[in-house]
């Protein structure tokens, strides 16, 4: 298409478009004289001809295709800067409503249709004018959204937008936004998000299911969301209304101006912005919200959860990310002891080790309030936390099974009213505590058992005997060890490939990361040596994971150098620390004797029983600190006692 000759793509862009990672670019740059030059950007961040680009790959006999998705995604890169590429997403976004709405306008009268854009979307939120002026650009969303429903165009959009601006959005979690909904929202509920994003958390109440009887309107889902940002705010309201939903979505700081004050939800979810300073606290010093107390100036959170509460109706459930400190900072004991009084909180989730928290609270009506807060400590898992807040809904006087812990609100409401999880709930508790204790019991006492067994036969000589050596790096240049680097950053986070860590490599465990396929990765071998930059090595005895950051590996020649016997040395290379300035090694001065391939093997044996025997002390040393830990946790809790020891 004509409209390709004005697209660029930078380095990012034309590895996803090749399905190669940003290193195999980098390397095509350096290594091919007739790569593309720069056409634009800057010398960070360079942008190429997208014709140029894939000319270049096909000639090359690289995988390259640019779907009708890709091209429309870089238009609009190349249409304007980043900061108003939300912007443009959005105007996007109106004109494929106004498709969905008047499928056949676009058909029977082309760009002529666009003057009647305007009324057919008036239930977007802000006053920005939504007219595309990029009449190009306008044929190929058009063209897309024939080919593609109109809703998955724009949801692959926002996806690309989002990916591009990762480190500015702050978009809800998944998995965390799916459990929230499924904790408060029910089929037909009138649900409000007054933090709403870019709709994450409403899309998720949207697409919910039956899940605790009707709600008050017979059954058919309402979506209200207020953002402070105008352009996430349309993001959000595009997605909502491309569903067909009935909503409504508005512009505006919900604190400050609340454009939903006269609209009550049957349930509440939020993900609202952590540690505002400036928030309204002056100005909204007697606003009718604050029943629990006016929050303090440094705690907006709190500010939000009595926004939300004011927001749903007697009875209603809100779902709200609290950061970790809110659950037990000083200035804010007064209004958590107020909404324990209350009955309005009713469970206290970590959801994983440094926060967020989820806070669940649920409106008083004038009923009873219980006489128990719900802590949760999920540790990442978060199937554990749907199950105990049911058995906390059916009898909140109860000590609910699993993960959950019941703790009395009287025993709560002390000086410091801390609600922190951790602080109340033990690491193990209930039915899996007998067989934890058990296993890890049994455990530790097997692993010491085999220590005694462990230690290498290594012979002690009456003198020291000094050995002719080299270094690693001589032996490199000789070609019995081959030197490898590990790419500075991966791809992605998620993948098909294994990928070996650092992390992985100094505790002696599988690959533990994930990556896409990349040309440019170090695939390992059974017989290399892995080192990390602090010094830890490895022997790698599997095959099938990639290299992973800040590792080396040395690669030897099996007919005249072992890799056991290298890797010992490497172990303990006292004389490979460089300067005094750095802290790390400098493998390739590391000295190496110069031994037979028969006495390198002896050497390398007498190795690997050491390493063995590290392994077996880290795994004892675990099952050990467990042990202990559940002692503790078993002597306070109740689940163990004392032996008599005179009997």
């Amino acid at each position: 298409m004509e409209e390709s000759q004005e697209i660029t793509v930078n380095a990012g862009d034309i590895a996803r478009l090749a399905g190669v990672g940003r290193a195999a670019v980098s390397n095509w740059r350096r290594r091919h004289e007739d790569f593309p030059q720069p056409v634009g950007g800057t010398t960070s961040s360079p942008l190429f001809s997208l014709p140029e680009i894939a000319g270049w790959l096909r000639a090359n006999g690289k995988s390259f295709e640019v779907s009708l998705g890709d091209l429309v995604w870089q238009r609009m890169r190349t249409s304007v800067d980043d900061l108003r590429l939300g912007e443009l997403v959005a105007k996007v976004g109106a004109f494929l409503l106004f498709l969905r709405r008047e499928p056949t306008a676009w058909r029977d009268h082309g760009t002529k249709s666009l003057t009647r854009m305007a009324e057919v979307t008036t239930d977007l939120p802000g006053s920005a004018d939504l007219r595309l002026d990029d009449l190009a650009l306008v044929r190929l969303v058009a063209e897309l959204a024939a080919e593609r429903d109109p809703l998955e165009v724009f949801e692959f959009l926002c996806e690309r937008y989002v990916e591009a601006h990762s480190r500015q959005l702050s978009v809800t979690r998944d998995d965390v936004a799916e459990l929230m909904v499924r904790l408060v929202v029910r089929e037909g509920d009138v649900v409000l998000d007054p933090a709403c994003g870019i709709g994450t958390l409403l899309l998720g109440a949207d697409s919910s299911t039956a899940r605790r009887g009707s709600a008050s309107n017979g059954g058919k889902t309402i979506l209200m969301g207020q953002e402070i940002n105008e352009t996430n705010a349309l993001l959000s309201a595009v997605r909502v209304l491309l569903r067909g939903t009935e909503a409504r979505i508005v512009a505006g700081d919900s604190l400050r101006e609340d454009g939903l004050a006269g609209d009550v939800a049957d349930a509440v979810v939020c993900d609202p912005p952590f540690n505002e300073r400036v928030w309204g606290h002056e100005e909204l010093a007697g606003d009718p919200r604050w029943e629990y107390g006016l929050p303090p100036r440094g705690e907006s959170e709190l500010a939000w959860v009595q926004h939300c509460l004011a927001r749903v109706r007697p009875g209603g459930l809100v779902a709200i990310l609290m950061p970790t400190a809110a659950a037990s900072r000083r200035p804010g004991k007064r209004i958590r002891g107020n909404l324990l009084r209350a009955g309005a909180l009713r469970a206290v989730v970590t959801l994983a080790p440094g926060g967020p928290d989820l806070w669940i609270l649920r409106r008083p009506d004038g009923g009873r309030p219980p006489s128990q807060l719900l802590v949760v400590d999920a540790g990442e898992d978060l199937s554990v936390v749907e199950p105990a807040w049911r058995a906390y809904l059916e009898n909140p006087e109860a000590e609910p099974s699993g993960e959950g812990r019941a703790v009395r609100i009287i025993d709560l409401l002390d000086d410091e009213v801390d609600l922190a999880p951790a602080r109340h709930r033990p690491q193990h508790s209930g039915l899996d505590f007998p067989r934890d204790f058990t296993e890890t019991l049994a455990g530790f006492m097997g692993a010491s058992a085999t220590l005694s067994e462990a230690a290498p036969a290594l012979e002690l000589l009456a003198e020291r005997q000094d050995l002719p050596t080299t270094t690693v790096g001589e032996l490199a240049k000789a070609g019995l060890i081959t030197i490898l680097q590990a790419p500075p950053r991966m791809s992605a986070d998620e993948g098909p490939l294994p990928v070996l860590t650092a992390d992985d490599t100094a505790a002696g465990a599988s690959p533990s990361g994930r990556t896409t396929l990349d040309p440019a990765l170090i695939m390992i071998r059974p017989g290399d040596v892995v080192t990390t930059v602090l010094g830890a090595v490895r022997v790698i005895t599997q095959s099938g994971a990639a290299l992973g950051p800040q590792l080396t590996l040395y690669r030897v020649d099996p007919q005249r150098l072992d890799s056991g016997f290298l890797a010992g040395f490497l172990r303990s290379a006292d004389a490979a620390r460089v300067h005094p300035s750095s802290s790390r090694l400098d493998v390739r001065r590391a000295r190496v004797p110069m031994l037979p391939l028969s006495d390198q093997r002896m050497y390398g044996t007498a190795f690997r029983e050491l390493f063995e025997l590290e392994d077996r002390l880290r795994e004892t040393r675990a099952l050990g600190e467990t042990l202990i830990r559940l002692g503790f946790d078993g002597l306070v809790d109740g689940h163990l006692r004392p032996c008599d020891q005179g009997a």
